[in-house]
């Protein structure tokens, strides 16, 4: 949409105002998206990679007793999530003020220089450490949404975030699977310089493809009236909405990890098959997000973001409910891949959504909060699940986790009709 197309809407007396974020970088929207979707994928590739070895690298680094190595290992992985949580709001408001570029500059270079220190710890504190600024300083993906989803035009936003949530994505499904062979080619520690290496090319095609047109002057004029906006009351509850939603993404989907060993232990798994058929089971949700991400995305452009997000919360949870019931493992990784399916188009709608009722120099600060609920769902969800598995049994998990899903539904449900009644800004449906 060019500016001209705009005259009136913005301009005075006949006369055009000048061109938004979005149609200023119209040109550039794209080739963004295109780098945007590999940066996200050999980020987390080199982030997650580690899954499969970290135990060997904890015993490496001076833990001896079997207790002790899983503990350190759980904190070492999650401190990375924790700090992107921390920092994502910040980093999301420099966004705002200074340009979606530097961010994903600035990620990409500390993620590269973190991931080669991370080879060279002399101690697991060390290791955990460095996890955590790595997670500080980095956030690649959290970045990546906020440039595409501010760039992009309004009517294919959802489907351009699908197809970068479908990059991150399959970067997290190949990661555990490159992490299984390469130690064996390079060692531990020299797996950590390959994913800084991997990084330090994502960074590369940042610095030298990415565009964008950014007025910091024209965003301080409008950052009065951005935060008047954003303080509305129904803005608020509409935010806080969708920072439910968006905790619920990955606290659904992370609440059987803690457990799902045990569970397919129950489903007469020989022992010696255990890690591989719960690694399976595991990839299979991502394996099914990666088929509907985009084409969900592209739905909420055509029918509107919040009928997706109540749809595809209630789908996901009644395909929880038959997960508690499955006889055999393979059954077990069908319904988690058709979980995958319903829940991929939560994280396209939502962040389309916040581009519609959120002022544009407001839109990565919040992107930032949505980030950090994500992460917040992702360490909530083990503890929700590991907790009730000891407690009540591994079933409950199953029910626990579709009712919370249904609720926030019609948590949903009920914000859409009361902002439809209200007739605010009635093209969102």
């Amino acid at each position: 949409m060019s500016a001209q197309a705009d005259t009136g809407a913005y301009g005075v007396g006949g006369a055009s105002a000048p061109a938004s974020y979005a149609e200023r970088n119209a040109r550039y929207w794209k080739r963004n998206l295109l780098v945007c979707v590999f940066g996200s994928f050999t980020t987390l590739v080199s982030l997650s990679m580690l899954l499969p070895f970290l135990p060997l690298y904890v015993q490496q680094l001076g833990v001896t007793s079997s207790a002790a190595v899983m503990q350190w290992s759980g904190v070492a992985f999650g401190a990375t999530f924790l700090g992107t949580a921390l920092t994502a709001p910040l980093w999301g408001h420099l966004a705002d003020r200074y340009g979606r570029k530097p961010m994903l500059v600035r990620a990409a270079i500390g993620m590269a220089i973190m991931m080669s220190l991370i080879g060279m710890a002399h101690s697991v504190i060390e290791l955990v450490a460095l996890r955590l600024v790595a997670g500080l300083a980095g956030g690649y993906a959290s970045a990546s949404i906020v440039m595409v989803g501010t760039q992009a035009p309004r009517e294919r936003a959802g489907w351009a975030l699908g197809i970068l949530s479908t990059g991150a994505l399959t970067g997290n499904l190949v990661g555990p699977l490159v992490g299984g062979f390469l130690p064996g080619w390079v060692g531990i520690r020299g797996t950590f310089f390959v994913g800084g290496a991997l990084i330090a090319v994502a960074a590369a095609a940042t610095v030298l493809l990415v565009r964008e047109d950014f007025d910091r002057a024209r965003d301080v004029k409008t950052r009065v009236n951005a935060r008047s906006e954003a303080a509305a009351p129904r803005q608020r509850m509409l935010i806080a909405a969708l920072l439910v939603t968006a905790m619920m993404v990955l606290l659904a989907n992370m609440s059987i990890e803690p457990i799902i060993t045990v569970y397919v232990a129950q489903l007469g798994v020989a022992a010696n098959r255990l890690a591989r058929t719960a690694g399976i089971i595991m990839a299979a949700s991502a394996f099914g997000s990666m088929l509907t991400a985009a084409r969900l995305g592209a739905l909420a452009d055509r029918v509107g973001s919040w009928k997706v997000i109540v749809g595809c919360l209630l789908a996901t949870g009644l395909v929880m409910v038959p997960q508690a019931f499955v006889a055999q493992w393979w059954q077990l990784a069908l319904l988690r891949a058709l979980m995958g399916m319903t829940i991929a188009g939560l994280l396209p709608a939502i962040s389309k959504l916040v581009r519609h009722i959120v002022h544009e120099h407001s839109i990565g600060k919040t992107l930032g909060y949505l980030q950090s609920a994500q992460f917040a769902g992702q360490v909530i969800g083990p503890l929700i699940g590991g907790q009730m598995g000891a407690r009540f049994g591994l079933s409950e998990v199953f029910f626990a986790t579709g009712s919370l899903l249904v609720l926030c539904a019609g948590l949903n449900y009920g914000v859409y009709r009361r902002r439809a009644e209200a007739r605010i800004q009635p093209r969102l449906y």
